[in-house]
């Protein structure tokens, strides 16, 4: 549990607090307008109550710390009371938390947070189940950058929590060199041959990846020796083990590891089958789209 608390606190760190309250904002901003009338029009503006955040579903909770930043953003005399941390398994009846403060406040808080919490604790849950599922093999499951605009740290520490691995953050932190650079780029030697050039010319020292759709751009890959990393795309699980076995007959005259990626139409039934081919790594969209939100409430404590 520490180990995932520090680690959302890295991602966290990256995203940094102050874009973190510029969401925020905008999502209040959304919401809100020029007031909450519903509230406005029936609670005393001074009247102090207390509401706890219960859990209704089984899965793996995600969201607290974002919670704690968007009830300090909105009103930071609220008290704020921990039960259960981000990476907690939950089920139905689990209290994760209470506040303490204006009614005003918790009212106007509630949807937002709320909304931020289902989603993080429903691709948790979502990654959770995924990687149980190969925790055995040592093959771990990666996201993608199928995120939703302007929550990617946030879904990306979410599938953190939950157990799987993140895969490049966005365009800046890995080159993945897909079918389309490798076509616009006249094959895969050019592709990689410009990439490594690239970075030596730029300074930078960035993992290379390259995705292959066939064993001859395998082989083609293998004998530039430069990428770190080759990502099989749509291979099937019989096809993939085939490729495993000639990218680590490869290593042994290389002599160097060579990170395998399995991608492509991957799913809940389907990811133990590529997992067992011997790949280091599975990515997977349908965590950060096409999860089910984790169902959870704000009730008010009477």
């Amino acid at each position: 549990m520490r180990f995932l608390l520090y680690l959302c606190a890295i991602i966290c760190n990256n995203m940094e607090k102050q874009e973190l309250r510029k969401l925020i904002a905008i999502w209040f901003e959304e919401d809100i307008r020029d007031g909450d009338h519903t509230s406005l029009s029936c609670i005393p503006p001074t009247q102090l109550g207390c509401q706890q955040l219960i859990i209704k579903d089984t899965g793996v909770l995600a969201g607290v710390e974002v919670a704690k930043e968007i009830i300090n953003y909105f009103d930071p005399e609220c008290r704020f009371e921990q039960f259960l941390h981000d990476g907690d398994h939950v089920k139905p009846g689990d209290v994760a938390f209470k506040v303490y403060g204006k009614e005003l406040s918790l009212l106007q808080i509630e949807r937002t947070m709320l909304n931020i919490m289902q989603r993080m604790s429903g691709v948790a849950t979502t990654a959770d189940k995924y990687q149980r599922l190969i925790a055995d093999t040592g093959c771990h499951v990666l996201d993608t950058r199928k995120t939703t605009p302007g929550l990617r740290y946030l879904e990306k520490e979410a599938v953190a929590l939950g157990g799987g691995m993140n895969h490049r953050i966005g365009l800046f932190d890995m080159i993945l060199l897909k079918d389309n650079h490798v076509d616009f780029a006249g094959g895969i030697t050019n592709a990689l041959t410009r990439a490594r050039d690239y970075c030596k010319e730029k300074g930078k020292n960035l993992k290379i990846e390259i995705e292959v759709r066939n064993f001859d751009e395998i082989n083609e890959a293998l004998a530039t020796n430069i990428p770190d990393r080759i990502m099989l795309d749509n291979f099937t699980p019989a096809k993939t083990k085939e490729a495993v076995d000639v990218i680590r007959t490869w290593e042994k005259t290389a002599g160097r590891h060579m990170e395998i990626e399995s991608s492509g139409g991957i799913t809940i039934d389907t990811i133990r089958d590529y997992a067992l081919q011997g790949v280091d790594f599975v990515s997977v969209g349908a965590l950060t789209h096409s999860y089910k939100s984790l169902d959870m409430s704000f009730k008010a404590v009477k």
